[in-house]
């Protein structure tokens, strides 16, 4: 095996991300979760995050009716509403308090929600956030899509099915303002080619946990799951091509974060490079220009249902590990 270069630890997530590591406030992942203009004025996203408030109070009032009348259901529902909480305080974090309405204290007397009803609701709401994608600037852009997903995740905790998922078509809605072009596909080559070596090491790593795996339905989970990531490596590859840079190669090995010698630390192995991989995508949806971000959001999506599939504890905002703090201050009319 050839020695490991410093590309071939970061695709594996066992250093910090070049996107993540700077002390700089604005590569914090916190300031990402919460993206309020710090600044004097009108933020052009506040269009945008109301619109996710309301769709996110929706889901709200239904949780609270359904809590209201939970039962034996209460367990399911308490940790997903409280998910759907912090949703919005992220999302309304920055706006002056005047201009966001309050949130859903009572539940509404109609109608019963179920399971059922709740999960097509988060789908709802998920596909919600997605249509803005393409119209906000690259922090709410990221925000929104770790949503999204967070939203997606929930209505597979539901019952949901995962083969029919939302789908990141972004067209902004006619009284949308188009965020000011601050990426190109020059300047998001280094997050394109991250995404790269990350799916390289994905592919690596799945050959390993393919191999660990007895000859039943999860081994053909990691065979659907590998050739997932090869195609997603080589839609990055061709993407590079298009833009006129040189993909980045494989190396020649990957070490592995921890010894892997049978079914259960394969698994542990495979929800490790989905959750990695999480991180990476929600970065490169900051990365890219309004147009791309869809294919981002998508790789964001699949990879967090491929890690609640192999038993990674979901999280509110997949791809952004940082908790997020309850808000104390607005920005100021």
């Amino acid at each position: 095996m050839q020695p490991h270069s410093r590309r071939t630890f970061l695709a594996l997530g066992l250093i910090t991300l070049t996107t993540a590591c700077t002390s700089s406030p604005e590569s914090d992942p916190r300031s990402d979760v919460m993206p309020g203009n710090k600044g004097p004025g009108p933020d052009p996203d506040d269009p945008a995050r109301l619109r996710a408030i309301a769709a996110t109070d929706t889901l709200l009032a239904a949780y609270d009716t359904a809590l209201a009348t939970a039962g034996a259901q209460t367990a399911l529902l308490r940790p997903l509403r409280a998910d759907t909480a912090q949703h919005r305080a992220a999302l309304a974090y920055g706006i002056p308090a005047a201009s966001v309405p309050p949130a859903p204290t009572t539940p509404a007397a109609t109608p019963t929600h179920t399971p059922a009803t709740l999960a097509a609701l988060e789908r709802q709401t998920a596909q919600a956030h997605l249509t803005d994608l393409g119209a906000v600037q690259p922090p709410l852009a990221r925000l929104l899509a770790s949503v999204a997903t967070s939203n997606t995740l929930h209505a597979a905790v539901l019952g949901a099915p995962l083969d029919d998922q939302p789908t990141p078509t972004t067209p902004p809605p006619p009284s949308a303002t188009p965020a000011p072009a601050t990426s190109t596909p020059g300047t998001s080559l280094p997050a394109l080619q991250n995404a790269l070596s990350a799916e390289h090491a994905a592919v690596y790593g799945y050959g390993v946990v393919g191999a660990h795996l007895p000859e039943d339905q999860q081994r053909a989970d990691a065979r659907t799951f590998y050739a997932a990531h090869q195609s997603q490596r080589d839609a990055w590859q061709r993407l590079l091509i298009t833009l006129g840079a040189t993909p980045t190669p494989a190396a020649g090995g990957y070490q592995l974060p921890f010894a892997v010698t049978d079914a259960p630390t394969a698994t542990k192995l495979a929800a490790h490079l989905e959750t990695r991989l999480t991180t990476v995508y929600a970065d490169l949806v900051a990365a890219l220009p309004a147009p791309q971000r869809p294919a981002a959001a998508t790789a964001l999506r699949d990879c967090a249902l491929r890690a609640h599939h192999w038993g990674a504890p979901d999280t509110p905002f997949p791809g952004i590990p940082e908790p997020v703090p309850t808000p104390t201050v607005t920005r100021q009319s």
